[in-house]
């Protein structure tokens, strides 16, 4: 008897249980659509019409929106390692109003520019478009989604100049645009993040040129990667004692100045300068910074010269991190000699 009561309670309460799980239907609407503009792609073999979308592979779902009750809302769409997926990004990933993680990571024939509908999701955060075949220049219209807070558009084909609006977004932590052909100078207007809380900002392995902008000392990076394009110029004023920065990597550029005039962050974790045309010497000062975590430094294939001054910091690396300069000296290179 009481078995049947359990089975009769479980009956009774289904349907409750399913309209509490059930996705709104123009959330699904649009994610049918997305579907089958990737020519339904084994990453969607979940995605059936008689399922309900939030049980989908890669499809996050919040049934607690604010103001909704047409079933649970859309809130993340991941679309993650599958070669089949081939063609442009659909634009009716615009259609899903209340997405704040968009995700489309190692489809490597995933082709196109990013599609101005994207600027309809205004309660998106996370644009994470990593490790495709994406193309054409980065979009100034990102900068019109104000709740972006991170943007990673890494290992991509990019081209064309940073655009200077996505300095306007207000929240932003973490700016990654390594690895593509971007070219042209840093925006001046990226000196106008916020001074205790810029963003990340990745800019490796591109074609990126000209002077910094002096507007870049003023916020206080606490990461800032620059390596592996063909900057000039100063770049000293990236440093500084009282600055909060942890990360600086300036290598294989063509940076010149003089390294004796900087102060280094105390909080400082990872230098690396290899592979300028940085001159002056070594600072002391270097070695304030806190040694149990400073992992990283290098300022080989430079024209630095003067002793290697002695202390905790300089003594952890070996020669691969200051061979190859005009007239350094001092442990662990040769010792210097007088005259």
């Amino acid at each position: 008897m009481a078995s049947m009561s359990h089975s009769f309670l479980i009956l009774l309460l289904l349907p409750l249980l399913i309209a509490a799980d059930k996705c709104n239907k123009d959330d699904k609407r649009a994610l049918i659509s997305i579907k089958s503009a990737f020519n339904n792609a084994y990453h969607f073999a979940s995605w059936t019409s008689t399922s309900a979308c939030c049980d989908w592979y890669g499809v996050e779902c919040d049934p607690g929106v604010p103001g909704n009750s047409d079933g649970s809302r859309v809130t993340g769409l991941y679309v993650i390692t599958d070669s089949n997926v081939t063609g442009p990004i659909p634009s009716a990933v615009g259609d899903l109003p209340f997405l704040t993680s968009l995700r489309f990571h190692k489809l490597p024939n995933l082709t196109g520019n990013i599609p101005s509908s994207i600027t309809r999701l205004t309660r998106l955060s996370v644009l994470i478009l990593s490790w495709n075949s994406l193309s054409g220049p980065i979009p100034s219209f990102l900068s019109q989604i104000p709740s972006l807070t991170i943007i990673n558009l890494s290992f991509n084909q990019f081209s064309g100049s940073i655009p200077a609006e996505l300095a306007n977004l207000p929240s932003l932590l973490g700016l990654d645009f390594s690895r593509n052909r971007l070219t042209g100078p840093i925006p001046s207007e990226f000196g106008n993040f916020p001074k205790s809380s810029p963003p990340d900002l990745i800019l490796n392995h591109n074609s990126l040129s000209g002077n910094l902008p002096v507007s870049l000392g003023v916020p206080e990076w606490r990461t800032i990667d620059l390596s592996r394009n063909s900057f000039t110029g100063d770049a000293s004023f990236l440093f500084g004692a009282g600055k909060s920065t942890q990360v600086i990597d300036l290598s294989r550029n063509e940076f010149a100045f003089d390294l004796s005039r900087v102060t280094f962050p105390v909080n400082l974790t990872s230098l690396d300068l290899n592979h300028n045309k940085i001159s002056g010497s070594i600072p002391a000062q270097i070695n304030q910074v806190e040694p149990n975590f400073f992992s990283q430094f290098n300022v080989s294939y430079n024209q630095l010269c003067g002793q290697i001054p002695a202390g905790p910091i300089t003594a952890k690396f070996g020669v691969d991190a200051y061979f190859h300069n005009k007239c350094l000296c001092g442990s662990p290179l040769p010792p210097c000699t007088r005259g």
